[in-house]
């Protein structure tokens, strides 16, 4: 036998990895993906439940290795140029006003195991306080340019990774973990299963969610069993994005904004700079009816904005402020009706792949803020080893433009471009059916998710459709670790 291993307790926690997130980890929480029935009997009723032949004791500490295999392929009638993600923003028109595109007027079909995970859980105490370590990576990192040529390569990439004390009623995290912003559907639990980001396949998720997977610190607080309040300070990230039409003479300082072509990120030549974290505040509402579990919860999200003109050395500051309002209803048993609400000034950046930016800026580097609005509303409903769900989400965004020294136009929505957003709806129905799950051996599941997509630009040339369209339609085999 191989020498038990004692390491301190407080280090086990936090040399955390890689737990279950997606549909596995929602599995486990009130918005689980069916599991296998078991036989109603005296023996499995007095049977000790059998723990995962994963699960490690070290020390004073319990490891939980974890983790999916998943086999997608999508199918799209555009070509996108994504991959397994979406981009909801910027997806081909099928004719221009000179003509059909070649994109627009191209399929694309692809098969990846990019979305596998490889996950663990370290779990300890410190006198009465309890301790969680926690990290999740899958395989969406950068690539290789010959990725699908040859070796397919696929890069590993850190999703998660946090630590967490809790003491009595509060609890303090600290690391990469998804944004407090997230709408929940069990308190303001960072675990994936206790959020809500649909149950779709495509690894952008539902259009119109509010996210992101970024480091910052939590405390919280559990009021009462229903009640639970916490701050977030996380890391901040002033972004325009790609259709924001600058000044001219802002040419030269466009590496003040991340405009999401590689400069202006952390790690590049000139990374952006921020004038203080986001800050969130959110409060949980968690009531129980017998065995049926509400949820509601709300957020305010405060950013701060800076620019600078060397030119004539003045600073100009801005200040936005949102505001989120989710529900996820239990009317019956098995059944759930969701409502995510995000009221964005200044917040575009957490309308992840939607490009929508937080401000522009004027002829003088001033700021205006850009106002948007998103929702994600739908069903999901259990019905023995099959899930079902449907989503409509859409996102709404207000045009900002103004006049540079010369009077071309410039800001979000100018005349003619057809990257600018004015709203992106997208239609979702999906299934995941379980086709076995045993702790011993782990799980299998079969998922479809068929999307309908369209984007309308404030303006297109003239003669050009009003409209780009998309259908996409994923098909995923998921073996799950015991």
């Amino acid at each position: 036998m191989l020498p038990a291993l004692r390491l301190p307790s407080s280090v086990l926690a936090v040399c955390v990895a890689f737990l279950p997130s997606m549909a596995w980890a929602q599995s486990n929480s009130s918005s689980s993906t069916p599991s296998a029935p078991k036989a109603d009997t005296a023996k499995d009723a007095q049977s000790t439940p059998p723990s995962s032949p994963l699960a490690i004791h070290v020390g004073d500490s319990d490891l939980l290795i974890g983790g999916f295999m998943d086999m997608t392929g999508v199918f799209r009638s555009t070509n996108t140029g994504n991959g397994l993600g979406t981009n909801f923003s910027n997806f081909p028109f099928a004719a221009t006003a000179s003509g059909p595109t070649q994109t627009g007027n191209m399929s694309e079909a692809r098969f990846s195991a990019q979305n596998s995970r490889i996950t663990l859980q370290a779990t300890s105490k410190v006198g009465t306080a309890n301790l969680k370590g926690y990290i999740e990576a899958d395989f969406l990192g950068n690539t290789a340019q010959n990725l699908n040529v040859t070796s397919n390569s696929n890069g590993l990439r850190m999703r998660l990774y946090w630590a967490q004390y809790q003491q009595g009623k509060f609890e303090f995290l600290a690391g990469q973990s998804w944004s407090m912003i997230v709408p929940n559907r069990n308190g303001i639990s960072p675990a994936p299963g206790d959020l809500f980001y649909s149950q779709d396949v495509d690894t952008n998720y539902q259009m119109g969610l509010p996210w992101g997977r970024v480091p910052g610190f939590r405390f919280v607080a559990h009021a009462t069993n229903t009640v639970t309040a916490g701050l977030a300070l996380e890391n901040p990230e002033q972004y325009t994005g790609g259709a924001v039409v600058f000044p001219k003479a802002f040419a030269g300082n466009v590496s003040e904004v991340n405009t999401g072509s590689g400069s202006g990120n952390i790690g590049s030549s000139s990374p952006t700079p921020n004038a203080y974290p986001d800050v969130i505040g959110k409060i949980a509402f968690d009531p129980k009816t017998g065995s049926l579990h509400q949820h509601l919860d709300a957020a305010v999200l405060i950013r701060g904005f800076k620019t600078y003109n060397p030119a004539t050395d003045a600073s100009f500051s801005q200040t936005g402020v949102s505001e989120s309002v989710n529900v996820v209803l239990e009317p019956m048993k098995n059944v759930r009706v969701v409502a995510t609400n995000f009221f964005s000034n200044g917040g575009g950046r957490y309308l992840a792949n939607t490009a929508v930016p937080d401000f522009i800026v004027n002829p003088n580097f001033g700021l205006s803020l850009v106002k948007a609005w998103s929702g994600i509303y739908g069903p999901e409903v259990t019905v023995h080893n099959t899930l079902l769900y449907g989503y409509y989400s859409l996102t709404r965004v207000d045009q900002n433009v103004g006049l540079d020294t010369d009077l071309t136009q410039i800001g979000y929505g100018v005349d003619g471009s057809t990257s600018a957003n004015h709203k992106v709806d997208e239609i979702t129905v999906g299934l995941t059916q379980t086709l076995f799950r045993d702790p011993k051996i782990g799980g299998m599941q079969v998922m479809v998710q068929y999307s309908n997509l369209k984007r309308t630009p404030f303006s297109v040339p003239a003669g050009a459709p009003a409209d780009a369209k998309l259908n996409m339609l994923y098909f995923n085999v998921r073996y799950l670790l015991p």
